[in-house]
C-alpha cells in the first residue's frame, strides 16, 4: 500500500519526536543544546532511527543505500512518491527548528562591508581643454645697426639678467660718430653764451642770439643720436630670461635685422586655450587653472586665468584664454602641449561620497546608510558633481552618515552588516 501525503509528514514527525524523548539527560538546562547545536543533535538522532536518509532525494534510487537503511526507510523507499519525500525532508527540518520562544535559533551572520563617512569639503565645478604652453615673454634678438661682430658674450642656453650683454659690435666707426658729434654741442654751447652775452649788452639783436640758440639745440641732438648708435653696438637682453642657439658667430657681418639668438622669459608661462561661448558668464579673471602635461605624469602646475579674449570667435563659437602659471624648477617649455582643469564655480561645505557607493536602479541614485544597530536602509539621493573618486550629495543624506561603499551588491533593506570603515 501507498501511504498519503499528510500520514507521511505524520510519521516523520511522529519520528522526529521520538528522537527528541530519547534525548540524555543533562544535569541542568544551561547544559540542554540550543540553537544551531540543537538542531545537529536533533537531526543526528534522526539518522540514527533511519529516518534521515529521506532527507537525501537524490540517492532514494540507490539500491545500495535501500539495503543498508532500515526497515522502516526501505518502506518510506518503496512507497513514497517524490512529492512525498519532499514535504516529509520539510517536516524534518521545522521540527528540528527551535520552538517559537526559544533562544539561538539560526541566523545569518552580519554581512562585511566597507563603508565611508559622509564629509563636507569644498567641491569645485571644473571645464577641462587641452591647450599650448607659451612663453609670457619671448624675443628674438637682432641687431639694429649694420656691422661686424666683434664678441657674442654669453653661452648658449644660459639664463640671463635684464641688461646683459648678449652682442658686441664693431664700435670704432660709431665712437668717431659720437666724438665728433660731442665737440660740434660743446662748439655751439660756446657760441649761445657769447651771443647771449652780447645781446644783453644790445651788441646784436634778437635774432642773432636765437640763431645761436637753434644751433646749440641741433648740435645737442647730433651728439645724443650719435651716442645711442654707439651704444646700439652693444645689443643687451631686454629682460631676465634663458637665451637660445648662437645664429651668428664672431666676425660675420650683421645687416639691420639679422638673428643673434632667442631669449625667452621661463619663470613665468602662459597657457593658451579656448572655451565654449555658454561659459562666458562664468568666467573672471583670477580662476584658479589647473595644468598637467605628458611630459610630467601625474604633476600638477596651478595658475591664475589672466585674459579673456573680449571677441568671440565666430567660426567655433568659442573664446580665447589667457592663464599664467609660475614655472617653478624651469621644468615647463614653450610649445609643450597643456591639459587644462578651469575652475568654473565652487562650493564649501559640499556634502561628498565614494563614487563606488552610489549605484542607480532605473532614473534614481542610491546608497545604502548604516544604521546605529549595523542594520541598513536603501536612501535614494540626488547627485551634483560627480569625478572618478567623488560624488557630490545635493540631497537625501547628512553629514558625519555611514554608507556602504564597497560590498552593497549582495545587500537588501534591513540587511544587517559587519561595517569596516573606508580607509
Amino acid at each position: 500500500m501507498t501511504l498519503s501525503i499528510p500520514a507521511a509528514i505524520r510519521a516523520a514527525t511522529n519520528a522526529v519526536r521520538s528522537a527528541r524523548r530519547t534525548e540524555p539527560a543533562t544535569t541542568g538546562a544551561a547544559h540542554r543544546p540550543t540553537g544551531a547545536t540543537a538542531r545537529a543533535f536533533c537531526v543526528n538522532r534522526i539518522w540514527k532511527k533511519g529516518y534521515l536518509t529521506v532527507m537525501h532525494s537524490p540517492l532514494l534510487q540507490s539500491r545500495a543505500v535501500a539495503r543498508r537503511a532500515p526497515a522502516a526507510v526501505r518502506f518510506m523507499i518503496r512507497n513514497h512518491t517524490p512529492l512525498a519525500v519532499l514535504l516529509i525532508f520539510a517536516a524534518l527540518a521545522t521540527s528540528c527548528a527551535p520552538k517559537a520562544g526559544g533562544k539561538g535559533g539560526f541566523q545569518m551572520p552580519p554581512t562585511p562591508v566597507e563603508v565611508a563617512e559622509v564629509r563636507s569639503q569644498t567641491v569645485r565645478d571644473e571645464f577641462h581643454a587641452v591647450g599650448s604652453i607659451e612663453s609670457d615673454e619671448s624675443i628674438q634678438v637682432v641687431s639694429e645697426l649694420p656691422g661686424v661682430v666683434k664678441a657674442l658674450p654669453f653661452t648658449e642656453g644660459q639664463q640671463v639678467n635684464t641688461g646683459a650683454l648678449l652682442a658686441q659690435l664693431d664700435d670704432r666707426e660709431y665712437a668717431a660718430d659720437a666724438k665728433r658729434g660731442e665737440a660740434q654741442r660743446s662748439l655751439a654751447a660756446a657760441n649761445f653764451e657769447r651771443a647771449q652775452k652780447l645781446f644783453e649788452q644790445n651788441a646784436i639783436s634778437a635774432s642773432e642770439r636765437d640763431n645761436a640758440r637753434a644751433a646749440l639745440d641741433v648740435a645737442e641732438a647730433n651728439a645724443s643720436q650719435a651716442k645711442v648708435r654707439l651704444e646700439k653696438t652693444r645689443i643687451r637682453a631686454p629682460f631676465e630670461g634663458r637665451v637660445g642657439t648662437r645664429k651668428v658667430s664672431v666676425g660675420a657681418y650683421l645687416r639691420v635685422g639679422d638673428p643673434i639668438t632667442d631669449l625667452a622669459r621661463l619663470s613665468t608661462l602662459k597657457v593658451t586655450f579656448a572655451a565654449p561661448e555658454r561659459l562666458m558668464g562664468e568666467m573672471r579673471p583670477g580662476r584658479v587653472v589647473v595644468v598637467t602635461t605628458p611630459a610630467y605624469p601625474g604633476q600638477r602646475f596651478e595658475g591664475r586665468l589672466a585674459v579673456i579674449n573680449p571677441m568671440v570667435d565666430p567660426d567655433t563659437r568659442t573664446v580665447r584664454l589667457v592663464a599664467r602659471i609660475p614655472n617653478t624648477g624651469g621644468r615647463l617649455r614653450p610649445g609643450m602641449s597643456a591639459d587644462v582643469a578651469l575652475t568654473v564655480s565652487e562650493r564649501g561645505k559640499a556634502l561628498t561620497i565614494p563614487d563606488e557607493a552610489v549605484f542607480a536602479e532605473g532614473g534614481q541614485n542610491f546608497v545604502f546608510v548604516v544604521k546605529p544597530d549595523s542594520s541598513v536602509a536603501k536612501a535614494a539621493i540626488q547627485i551634483g558633481t560627480r569625478d572618478s573618486s567623488r560624488v557630490e550629495v545635493v540631497r537625501g543624506l547628512e553629514p558625519g552618515q555611514h554608507v556602504v561603499s564597497a560590498g552593497h551588491q549582495k545587500l537588501y533593506e534591513g540587511a544587517k552588516v559587519m561595517p569596516v570603515v573606508s580607509q
